[in-house]
């Protein structure tokens, strides 16, 4: 294989992507794999030499928690070199680790010696950024993003000297410069085919190696953490199966797949062998961390399938995730009808067995219910212009929304602390957004806020057409004294929420599970 540098200078790579396929499987690892399990990493990538040609991305590692992962520790080194803080001891944790998983499990000695080399020279380059940004007083989107490619970066090398040392012909192929044409303020698909493009042109021709790819491709305006989030590893090895028409694009984590249910909270929890990309996306907007949406969207756009795996059970089949319709070569979906008017959908199935149940039913945490009272009768036509103007100036975004004639119930989720309190302490608010939306939001009402929440949530396609489905879901939950707040079914059919006490949602999810999926036939 060819490794070439990306181009200087602003010029705009060819916006066509490929439509000859290839016989290459892109293979996504994420950080804890590559910390915990980098040998059985090495298995899988011989293994899949033997069927197809392979190339691999991998993600910043990750020994033990998310918290004391790479990325964290680079992110608030960043932080603290930024308001004047210590920040070289977070750097060295980065640096030892690595070092040590070397020293640990890379057995030829010029190999080993190559690879600490190698982290130290990418830690020695942080340390510069991070001592630039700390007499500046600021870090730039831009500044944060190199700092934060490290992590892939030192991840991509130590992977590269495992499969080395095990005989594999790897090469490290560094993509965090691919991006060197202009890039509009939002990301829009024009702009992920010009990556695919340019991801492409990058790894040149693989037949015969194993290129091993940073997860991390390129600064962009507003940073690309901001903009994507933590899932643009995922994202990137989307963009390398898009740009060279991979055969498969394979995410390998620590379960066997996609499950009915948290088989960490559910015994009887089953593995979904196949699912389409609208059932696992609302699985993953409920909860689930099943693959980051960006991912999902740019590959079944292309007509290229996904399959989730474990990396310790490779032989277990995993889940696989097809476009709606069947798989043919070719880059352009099927568009959305434009018509204005639509049946409904269950005046197609009538004639056919529908499915007795739905897919699977998720939980998502960390919900917080904010009602709000209107001062008039009846709500006036400014009333959700403003409600939602002002949510969006804050920046909080709604998972579900209810409305009756003169109040608006919406549940907000925050990955970040919204409050702090519970038990026998006094509720605060303690982030800056929500506080100042709340004063706002008083000008068309009362506002309170119903803490300690979460959604529950049935996943399935056609899920309006399941007859009495929904009934079932509220009954069971009525039956084992589970209260619910609020209830949403959207347009799109195959979901149905509500939003429960967080003490709860454990036992809602056993419950649902129970009697919607355990005792009724697929």
């Amino acid at each position: 294989m060819t490794s070439t540098p990306a181009e200087n200078g602003c010029q705009t790579p060819p916006r066509s992507v490929p439509t000859s396929g290839t016989n290459t499987n892109i293979l996504k690892f994420g950080g804890t794999s590559v910390g915990k399990f980098p040998h059985a990493i090495v298995n899988v990538v011989k293994q899949s030499q033997q069927e197809s040609d392979v190339a691999i991305v991998c993600s910043a590692r990750s020994s033990s928690t998310k918290a004391a992962g790479t990325t964290n520790r680079l992110l608030r080194a960043a932080t603290d070199a930024e308001h004047h803080r210590p920040y070289a001891h977070l750097i060295d944790a980065v640096r030892t680790d690595h070092l040590q998983a070397a020293q640990d499990h890379v057995k030829d000695a010029e190999i080993c010696s190559r690879l600490k080399q190698e982290i130290e020279e990418e830690c020695t380059l942080v340390l510069r950024i991070l001592e630039a940004a700390q007499t500046l007083g600021e870090t730039s989107p831009r500044s944060r993003d190199k700092v934060m490619s490290v992590g892939e970066k030192l991840s991509c090398r130590y992977m590269t000297a495992l499969l080395q040392d095990a005989g594999v012909d790897a090469e490290y192929i560094d993509v965090a410069e691919v991006v060197d044409f202009k890039v509009p303020h939002s990301l829009d698909q024009e702009f992920y085919d010009n990556v695919a493009v340019a991801l492409a042109k990058r790894l040149g021709n693989m037949h015969g190696k194993v290129p091993v790819i940073t997860g991390y491709f390129g600064s962009i305006p507003r940073g690309l953490l901001s903009t994507v989030g933590r899932g643009y590893t995922d994202l990137c090895a989307a963009l390398v199966a898009v740009g060279i028409r991979a055969k498969e694009l394979q995410i390998w984590k620590e379960v066997d797949g996609i499950f009915t249910a948290d088989p960490r909270k559910v015994p009887t929890a089953q593995l979904i062998p196949q699912i389409t990309p609208a059932e696992a996306a609302e699985l993953t907007f409920y909860g689930s961390e099943v693959i980051h949406p960006s991912t999902m969207d740019q590959v079944i756009r292309a007509r290229i399938p996904i399959r989730i795996k474990n990396v310790v059970n490779p032989r277990g089949g995993g889940t696989i995730i097809y476009p709606d319709a069947p798989v043919v070569r070719g880059y352009d979906s099927p568009k959305y009808s434009p018509r204005l008017f639509r049946s409904r959908s269950s005046s197609v199935q009538s004639h056919k067995v529908g499915p007795k149940r739905p897919t699977a039913v998720t939980l998502k945490h960390k919900i917080l219910v904010m009602n709000i009272h209107s001062n008039k009768r009846s709500l006036s036509h400014g009333f959700f212009a403003g409600i939602f103007s002002t949510l969006d100036k804050w920046r909080l975004s709604v998972d579900v929304i209810s409305t009756s004639e003169v109040n608006i119930s919406l549940a907000l989720h925050s990955e970040a602390p919204l409050y702090t309190g519970g038990g026998d302490n006094e509720y605060e608010i303690v982030d800056h957004d929500l506080r100042g939306a709340i004063e706002e939001l008083r000008q068309f009402g009362a506002v309170d806020i119903v803490p300690d929440m979460a959604i529950v949530s049935l996943v399935g396609k056609q899920m309006k057409n399941m007859m009495g489905i929904a009934g079932k879901m509220f009954s069971t939950l009525g039956e084992h004294n589970i209260n619910i707040e609020m209830i949403s079914q959207g347009a799109s059919e195959i979901n149905i929420s509500c939003v429960i006490e967080e003490r709860d949602a454990d036992r809602a999810l056993n419950t649902l599970h129970t009697n919607l999926f355990t005792f009724l036939d697929p």
